[in-house]
């Protein structure tokens, strides 16, 4: 495997595409989702249009039976990719898919020189099954070749290339079922896209196989428990999971009414559901792309509370921009339909809501990149795509049966918004970490704007003691959103009676540290708990001075974090602030959060890390002198 850059600042999202280590995947990637899509959306427009010719059904059973057909691989052999992928190279594994793509269009234009339905189907659930064999691959090696600030880009491009491949494929696939005589020219415009994919992933640096003796379970009932069972292991994981096929059928409902939403809602011609896609497409580009500068290029789950706002917001206007009647002139060709100024906000809410779903989704699947164990990675993606697979099927049910029932579809759009809220609020009810970050991240980009320097210093993984010092009430919300890992902090037991500020620390696992002439049995609690946590490999915040201070400068720091390196020796990594001394979180001129004009919108903060003290070397006096030097003139 091609080593990975050392510089932080040399690569970028897009600079991504011009490296060995990604380029080839994307246009892999990206040409095979372009590739189902142009043949499947064909297929389609071919039973609509020339059904008599093909069969007796009708039209709507034919094109939900060829939905249902490239569906059902995704159930059936999911499990065995994702073992796939734990055992064999994943660049490997790719070309193989791609020689099988190539197989797969041969059978297509077979049944288009047969003239054969039954084998065109079966080449649409041979294609089916070329997909749910790349799903694992496509998520599980990016962690591989890529380093963690550049996960968030290397995601979000994929997620952007995805739907813009969906656009055009369906668009292809539409324009090639019309051309010619014969409707062959679409299996082999498939064959050439899949040739050209295979010729891509020669590209591809090899991605070791994590578990090569894997033995493979061919079973997949029994193989997708066990994947889901290796993703409940981390709950944050296995919510994530079910937060994507959420998505995913949230997304996947919408998407399905384009169609008669545009025809018998809007009053458009065919053209304006290609509008209707591009529109929502482009958004989920744009948010996908803005997930890398929000979040610093690192994961920022914060991002996916903000996302599920905005899913659910524009997803209720949408009912009140339809339009409740149809124009006299319709169906409208598409430049008439744009002069409408109803068409105008449906189009914006469509744009936001992709907006908001790439900022939902990009953080998920990095999140679950992150935090599954390699040797299980793929198969826990694997679990996901089956997860996601039934999600979107029960979301199709559940549409059919309310449209069934009378229910028009501006309406269905509201109900679904309504169990967005639903969904978000339970996930992260059970998961507070994603709303605290949120919290963070809406603090630092709305009050402050934070200069960080020096966070490659705090450790990727394993046990470590943060020391900073004490500015304001906000610190430790300031120091965890920036940290890409939680950080338990150690901190008063009385700030944890304070409305709000204690209901948020106490969501971040805080641990509430006495005196010890006050309450010496929760001191000495408190250390324990901190010892436990170390030998769990977290992140443990202190604020040495032991309180907040009354004038800026630094007080003298106390020796717990001695006694706790003496226990548990691990490093200890010295911080420092700079601006929020004089902020309304501070106690400047008097009690903090007192005095309104000391909010200072999108003031100028600092957080500054050093290097890792060795726990010998972690006396009081010397942390202190680090954190000043780090500090600063700057309070």
């Amino acid at each position: 495997m091609s080593p990975k850059p050392t510089s932080q600042t040399e690569y970028s999202q897009f600079s991504l595409l011009k490296t060995r280590r990604f380029a080839p995947f994307f246009a892999t990637q990206f040409l095979g989702a372009f590739n189902d899509n142009l043949f499947k959306n064909a297929l389609v427009v071919l039973l609509t249009f020339q059904a008599a010719s093909w069969t007796t059904l009708v039209p709507e059973m034919l094109t939900n039976l060829a939905a249902g057909i490239f569906i059902l691989p995704f159930f059936l052999f999911s499990a065995t990719a994702g073992q796939l992928a734990d055992k064999i190279d994943k660049a490997k594994l790719a070309r193989l898919v791609k020689v099988l793509e190539m197989a797969i269009m041969g059978v297509a234009a077979l049944g288009f020189f047969m003239h054969s339905l039954t084998v065109l189907l079966g080449a649409l659930f041979l294609l089916g099954l070329h997909s749910a064999l790349f799903g694992p691959v496509k998520y599980a090696i990016l962690p591989q070749h890529l380093r963690e600030e550049e996960l968030v880009g290397g995601n979000a491009l994929v997620e952007s290339g995805t739907f813009v491949a969906i656009l055009i494929g369906t668009l292809a696939g539409g324009l090639l079922a019309g051309v010619g005589s014969h409707p062959g020219w679409v299996a082999f415009a498939g064959l050439l896209v899949a040739a050209a994919g295979f010729l891509a992933s020669l590209g591809i640096p090899p991605a070791p196989a994590p578990v090569p003796n894997l033995a493979v379970n061919l079973n997949p009932f029994s193989e997708t428990w066990r994947n889901i069972g290796f993703a409940r292991q981390n709950r944050t994981v296995f919510l994530s999971i079910l937060g994507i096929s959420w998505f995913w059928l949230y997304g996947a409902l919408f998407l399905a009414q384009f169609p008669v939403y545009a025809k018998k809602v809007l009053g458009g011609d065919e053209s304006s559901v290609t509008l209707l896609l591009a529109t929502f497409t482009v958004g989920i580009g744009l948010g996908s792309m803005l997930c890398e500068k929000l979040s610093g290029k690192h994961v920022e789950i914060g991002l996916v509370p903000f996302g599920s706002i905005g899913l659910t917001l524009f997803g209720l206007d949408l009912v009140f921009s339809s339009p409740a009647t149809l124009p006299a002139a319709a169906p409208l060709a598409m430049s008439s339909l744009l002069g409408l100024h109803e068409t105008w906000r449906v189009l914006f809410d469509l744009f936001a809501l992709g907006l908001f779903g790439g900022f939902f989704i990009v953080p998920l699947y990095v999140l679950i990149q992150l935090r599954s164990t390699p040797e299980h990675r793929a198969r826990i993606i694997a679990a996901n795509n089956i997860l996601n697979a039934l999600f979107m099927v029960i979301g199709a049910l559940a549409a059919a049966g309310a449209l069934g029932n009378g229910l028009p579809i501006p309406l269905l759009f509201g109900c679904a918004a309504l169990c967005n809220a639903l969904v978000a609020i339970y996930i992260y009810s059970l998961v507070p970490e994603f709303m605290l970050r949120f919290l963070a991240w809406l603090l630092i980009h709305s009050i402050y704007r934070l200069e960080q320097k020096g966070l490659e210093h705090i450790p990727h993984d394993g046990p470590a003691v943060l020391v900073c010092n004490h500015v304001s009430f906000v610190d430790p919300i300031v120091v965890a959103a920036a940290s890409r890992r939680p950080i338990r902090f150690v901190m008063d037991h009385r700030i944890f009676r304070m409305p709000l500020i204690g209901f948020i620390f106490r969501h971040m696992r805080t641990i509430p540290i006495a005196p010890a002439r006050e309450d010496a049995a929760l001191m000495e609690k408190a250390f324990a708990e901190v010892a436990s946590a170390l030998e769990n490999g977290d992140l443990i915040g202190i604020f040495p001075e032991g309180g907040i201070t009354n004038n800026g400068e630094l007080l003298a720091f106390r020796p717990g974090v001695q006694r706790i390196v003496a226990r548990t020796p691990v490093p200890v990594v010295p911080m420092a602030l700079r601006g929020l001394w004089g902020s309304f979180f501070s106690r400047k001129n008097g009690p903090a959060m007192s005095r309104p004009s000391n909010l200072r919108p999108f003031a100028k903060i600092g957080l500054y890390v050093g290097e890792p003290v060795a726990p010998e070397a972690a006396t009081p006096e010397y942390l202190q002198q680090r954190v000043a030097d780090l500090r600063g003139d700057l309070k």
